[in-house]
């Protein structure tokens, strides 16, 4: 008689991440790239789900909406059905922009969410996306959206200045500024100088 080996959580993991075919059937006509979303993935994987006995939940919460630019945390977990509670997860990380010309509040979170959901899964199993920058495209150009210049007259220099001065260990926060901002290499060096706390007001 067979025995019957039951996989850990994390071996069924690596099994669909090593054959999970998600491809990037969808045309961005005005940037000319192939991409795919969130819910191409959750189509592809759901039949491997129904093979290794798993579900898959996405939770998103809002992190931070300092110097007001709030950022969205997507949550991506895989659940071992054997028990219930077994679990891995992959996180992803993404600020909403506020300043998308032609999109209300409510599509300008949805546009987050939607990039956030992507990117967890990604995360979770292993996906390329290196060629996908549908999240920031807002149709009017295939560069992408126009930064502003963040410079001290700016409306949201003061937020930042403060949001910053809260500490930044890592420099997540002056990677986010930069994906929203452009930022004179001077101004740059004091902003990193005040999130380590070596700065005088500026």
């Amino acid at each position: 008689m067979k025995t019957s080996i039951r996989l850990s959580v994390t071996q069924k993991l690596s099994i669909i991440q090593t054959t999970l075919k998600a491809p990037k059937n969808r045309t961005n006509s005005f940037g000319k790239y192939k991409y795919r979303s969130a819910e191409d993935i959750l189509e592809a994987i759901k039949p491997m789900l129904k093979e290794q006995d798993c579900s898959l939940l996405i939770n998103e919460e809002l992190v931070s909406a300092d110097a007001g630019l709030p950022i969205m945390k997507s949550i991506a977990t895989l659940v071992d059905n054997h028990d219930g509670k077994t679990s891995v997860s992959a996180v992803a990380l993404v600020a909403v922009d506020l300043n998308s010309k032609g999109m209300q509040k409510p599509q300008q979170f949805g546009a987050a969410s939607s990039y956030g959901k992507k990117y967890a899964l990604g995360n979770l199993f292993l996906l390329d996306d290196t060629q996908d920058s549908d999240a920031t495209n807002q149709h009017t150009s295939s560069k992408g959206p126009k930064k502003v210049e963040l410079t001290k007259q700016h409306p949201q220099f003061q937020k930042t200045l403060e949001w910053l001065a809260k500490g930044d260990a890592d420099g997540t926060k002056i990677t986010k500024l930069l994906d929203n901002y452009i930022v004179k290499a001077a101004l740059l060096n004091e902003l990193k100088a005040v999130s380590k706390g070596q700065a005088k007001t500026l």
